[in-house]
Order: C-alpha cells, then structure tokens, then sequence
C-alpha cells in the first residue's frame, strides 16, 4: 500500500513586533501546495514515500519560483499529487526567525530545503548539514559564504544564482527612461546587509554616469525605514530604487511610499508590483523556479547537492505596472513600453 503524503502547512510567522508594521505585516496568510515526485536514492525514503520540499522565505506571500519548480518537475515527467509535497513559509519580511523556523521545517521531516535569499540559505545552513538546501535569488554565494565555488559548492548545497548586481545599471537606466524628469532618486537599504552596500555602490556609479542625484539612506531598524520612507515629499524625492532583500520591511515601506505618497517605485522582482510598485528589473522569479527544478532532480536521483555545480539564472524581465502609472498621472514613453517583457494593465 502506498503511503500517504505527508502534507506540510505552510504559513506565514511574524514576531509580534513585526506584526505592527503596516498592511505588509498584519495577516497571517495560509498557503498549501500539494504535488506529487516519484521517489528517488538520494534520500533515505521508503519506496513509495513521498519527497517533502519545505520552502523558506521571508517574503509575504506564495513566492513564484514555487510555481516554477512545479511547471520544471511537471515539464520533466513527475506527477503531481501522488508521491510529494511541498510546504512553503513564509515570514513577512521578518528575517530574524528565519532560523527558527528552518529548525521546524527539519522537525517537520522535510527532505530538501528550498531557501529563496541568502538569509534564508544562512537560516538552514546553521540548521542541518545533512538536509539538501537548494537556493535561489542569492545574488554572490561565493562572497556571502555559503558555497565554496561555483563548480563544486561542497556541504550540503547548491542552487541557482544571479548576476542582479551587476545589472543594477541597467535597472536605474530604464528607471529614467520611464521617468524622463526623474533627477533624485532615493535608495534605501539596511546598514548590515552587505549585498545591498555593493549593490549602492553600483547604483552609485551609475548615477554618476546619467546625470542623477542618487540619495542614500542607510537603515538599522523596521522602525527608522518605516519613519524614513513615510517622511518623504514628491518635492524631495523623483523616484524610489527598493532594495530585493526584505530586510527591515523595506521593499513594504516603499510600495507604501508609492501608494500614499504618490512616489514611483522601481524593484527588482516583478513580484511586488501587484501591489503597487510602479516597474521592475531584474531575475524571473518563476523562470529561476523552473532551472531550480533541475537541481532538485539530480538530488532525487542520487547526485549529493555539493558535487552538483550552481547554476547562473540570467534570464531577466522588465516588468512596468500600467495601472500604477495611471495612478501617479505618468504617460510612458511609448517605445519603453515597447521594450517590456511584461505589462500589468
């Protein structure tokens, strides 16, 4: 007989300082995505028991590279809800009990660990050294320590990464292509976070190159970022760069800055443009999803995770929200627009 798949909640966890920071922090939202793996050797699990993928993230809701991995292993000939399952949390932008809770997901039996930042990767990694983590949306490994090269990653990880910031050029040029008038552009970005200070230092070079004032506000609590971006003027400020980390409730800050403030916003995940951010540069969310999947069946079919060499995700979409546009009273220029992979209307 056929065991049972072992169906893992997936919710959101929010410590209660956290859960006094606006609309991004105030729901407590239940997720649950059944699908189903045929088994492999690498894990040590009775035939006929089902892989268990446990995903973490501090982002606030189903991020897309789970929809990714499911359409990759799909795309590849494994079944859906029969032989494995996957439970996702998520913390809402707090990354302080990420360590917590990838202890809980190893309590829970997961198989593989799915670690979507490098903080979350670090969360797991001081978690298990036996468990397969495989991360994505890390933007240098080798630099923030959790591999040993590229080609051979050791331990017990791999995973996919980007080259997010070495297009951060890119991303503040096509911010002032949308906005032709944009002249100061403000980046706030956590004070410890050594990812976001080498993606300034970029972002400051490039303002250098196209003429703006870039406005750098380095932050060391949710408190001073909430306190910051809700003192800001459209007189002050033309536009917003939002770092991709959670750290701090940021990203939330600024998508709240663009809504009640009336400030564009550009991201660099198309994910927070739902709600509300005005435009988006950077790695496919989903499209990563989907090269993770790959990883995730050489670790099923026996390949241990530090022999298998990272992968670099350099498929990018630029992404312009058009009802936030509307919103701001902006007209964009028609060739930008052209230029778009995706148009949200």
């Amino acid at each position: 007989m056929r065991a049972e798949p072992l169906r893992i909640q997936c919710r959101c966890t929010v410590s209660a300082q956290s859960r006094e920071n606006g609309r991004w922090r105030s729901a407590i939202v239940f997720w649950v995505l059944l699908i189903c793996l045929l088994p492999g050797t690498a894990l040590t699990l009775k035939r006929g028991t089902p892989v268990r993928i446990g995903v973490l993230t501090a982002s606030w809701g189903p991020p897309p590279h789970v929809m990714g991995l499911i359409e990759g292993l799909s795309a590849m000939g494994y079944r859906e809800n029969e032989d494995f399952v996957i439970g996702v949390r998520f913390t809402q932008g707090d990354s302080t009990v990420l360590p917590a809770i990838a202890r809980e997901l190893v309590q829970d039996g997961v198989d593989i660990l799915l670690c979507l930042g490098d903080a979350e990767a670090k969360a797991a990694q001081q978690v298990t050294t036996i468990h397969p983590i495989v991360f994505s949306g890390v933007g240098d490994p080798v630099g923030q320590g959790l591999i040993q090269s590229y080609a051979r990653p050791g331990g017990s990880i791999t995973g996919v990464t980007d080259l997010n910031i070495e297009f951060s050029a890119k991303r503040l040029e096509l911010f002032k292509e949308l906005l032709p008038e944009l002249k100061r552009v403000l980046f706030p970005y956590h004070a410890h976070n050594a990812y976001q200070t080498a993606n300034f230092m970029q972002y400051r070079a490039a303002a250098h190159r196209l003429g703006l004032v870039l406005v750098d506000r380095p932050l060391h609590t949710s408190e001073e970022a909430r306190d910051v971006l809700a003192g800001l003027r459209k007189e002050d400020i033309d536009g917003i760069l939002a770092p991709r980390e959670v750290d701090l409730n940021i990203p939330g800050f600024v998508l709240e800055a663009t809504t009640k403030q009336g400030i564009p916003s550009m991201f660099e995940i198309a994910f927070y443009l739902k709600d509300g951010g005005l435009a988006s540069y950077g790695p496919s969310g989903f499209a990563s999803g989907r090269q993770v999947a790959r990883l995730v069946d050489k670790i099923i079919k026996g390949v241990h995770p530090g022999d298998i060499p990272v992968e670099v995700d350099n498929y990018f979409e630029f992404t312009i929200n058009l009802k936030v546009a509307k919103a701001l009273g902006i007209t964009i220029p028609p060739m930008v627009l052209y230029r778009a992979d995706q148009i949200i209307r």
